[in-house]
């Protein structure tokens, strides 16, 4: 099978004189080009947009628009077209000026043939290398955006795999100091919320929000008989209790991504007034995420039940924590706390509430669904069991029994959800403490 030849390149041919149009037109032919003709700028711009035009050869000096400008209409309109200048005069700043405007070559007229097919070559060969360049560079940024995408995916799954991870470790947390079932969550939301009307976004609310989650990670360093006795702790037990910020430090620092937390971790405990410790920062010494938990900490504690006390109202524990700004807390935290209002705060706990509660129903309903499919399906086992297989004896009360399915139990109706409100109400309140803000209480140091 005979190769099919290539199609030769349109070349257009442009020039007001149309003797020298005709001798070139005449002259390209014959080596193999594909030529077409223009008497003028305007009507070669036209030809050049109803079919691609590898290559235009176009007289500088022209009536009306000359070559110059249609030079500039070829460039801006069709940049993958080459453009070789003719002039009748050998003046060098008029080649110098075509070529800075984008022309591959620039001839005096009369051309000789080989001067000219030459130039024809070097500007087709230029042409195919630009062309072949322009789509290995659209094929590398396809390739840099396909694996962006990846890199992005896979980023990701990585910070989802940290964030999972670093959930479980504070449920483990969570769970093992009984009392504070849900604790590390609600501040996190908190501290969300105040970071939020502080005009806090973006990585920063990200690292904020992480540095709430594992405030209390060092806790994990502390002995059992100093984290969950129920009595009051001796000076030497409230000595051990306060290293919990070094070792959460000194747990998380190391971890990139946890730099900024780390710094959280390690002042949650700090005041305004730098009383607090380990470091007794002051001010704005203290890290801005550290100053808004620090707020978003001391409500979860005074609104949540504790063994030893019952937990207060939002109301109460607002006034508080309103009382203790410029000591204990940050002016303008407790300013944008105030912000939020009594019922967005009471919303958040309940919310939370709510949605724990809807996914525990959510698994005792799977739970009761599967059980209820084995005992189907045991059934059908019966079923099969009792049923005469083909040419075996009849039953012996002349009829085949049909069993009777066993009817699915009904899932259990759950009860409604409870509100922060709904539990603080029926209770009496307790008197308000400045200990409980301090991260202490009266008969244990430990909130």
């Amino acid at each position: 099978m005979e190769a099919i030849p290539p199609v030769p390149p349109r070349i257009l041919i442009v020039d007001d004189d149309d003797s020298v149009r005709d001798v070139i037109s005449v002259l390209l032919r014959e080596e193999g080009y594909n030529c077409v003709v223009a008497s003028g700028a305007e009507m070669a711009l036209d030809i050049a947009g109803q079919e691609e035009t590898p290559l235009v050869i176009s007289d500088m000096k022209m009536p009306g628009k000359d070559g110059l400008w249609l030079l500039e209409q070829l460039r801006e309109r069709y940049p993958d077209t080459s453009v070789i200048m003719l002039t009748g005069y050998g003046d060098t700043e008029s080649a110098v000026d075509c070529l800075r405007r984008g022309a591959v070559d620039y001839l005096l007229k009369p051309p000789k043939l080989t001067d000219l097919i030459r130039a024809i070559e070097r500007a087709l060969a230029k042409r195919r290398i630009e062309l072949a360049r322009k789509r290995y560079q659209k094929k590398l940024e396809r390739k840099v955006r396909d694996r962006t995408t990846e890199l992005r995916n896979a980023l990701r799954d990585i910070a989802n795999t940290y964030q999972s991870t670093l959930l479980a470790l504070v449920a483990a947390l969570d769970a093992r100091e009984h009392e504070t079932s849900d604790h590390s969550q609600r501040v996190v939301r908190y501290t969300s919320a105040i970071a939020e009307r502080m005009g806090i976004k973006g990585p920063e609310m990200e690292e904020i929000g992480r540095g709430a989650l594992l405030h209390d990670i060092g806790k994990i360093g502390v002995p059992d008989a100093v984290l969950l006795k129920p009595g009051k702790l001796t000076p030497e037990e409230w000595q051990e209790m306060r290293k919990h910020p070094d070792i959460g430090f000194q747990m998380i620092q190391n971890i990139p991504f946890l730099a900024t937390p780390a710094q959280i971790v390690l002042s949650h405990q700090e005041r305004w007034d730098g009383q607090g410790y380990p470091r007794n920062l002051r001010g704005q010494e203290i890290h801005i995420g550290a100053r808004i938990f620090a707020v978003a900490d001391t409500l979860d504690a005074m609104t949540s039940d504790r063994p030893y006390r019952k937990g207060t109202t939002f109301a109460n524990a607002i006034a508080e924590i309103t009382r203790c700004a410029g000591t204990q807390f940050d002016r303008e935290v407790v300013r944008a706390f105030l912000d939020i209002g009594e019922q967005a705060l009471i919303k958040i706990k309940e919310d939370m509430h709510n949605r724990k509660l809807t996914l525990v129903q959510a698994e005792a309903q799977a739970q009761e669904a599967e059980a209820t499919l084995a005992r189907l399906s045991d059934d059908l086992d019966d079923m099969d069991q009792t049923i005469p297989g083909p040419g075996g004896p009849p039953s012996s009360s002349g009829s085949s029994a049909t069993p009777r399915a066993t009817p699915a139990p009904a899932a259990p109706v759950p009860s409604p959800a409870v509100g922060a409100t709904t539990a603080t109400a029926s209770r009496p309140e307790q008197p308000v403490v400045l200990s409980v803000l301090a991260g202490g209480r009266q008969g244990n140091s430990r909130d």
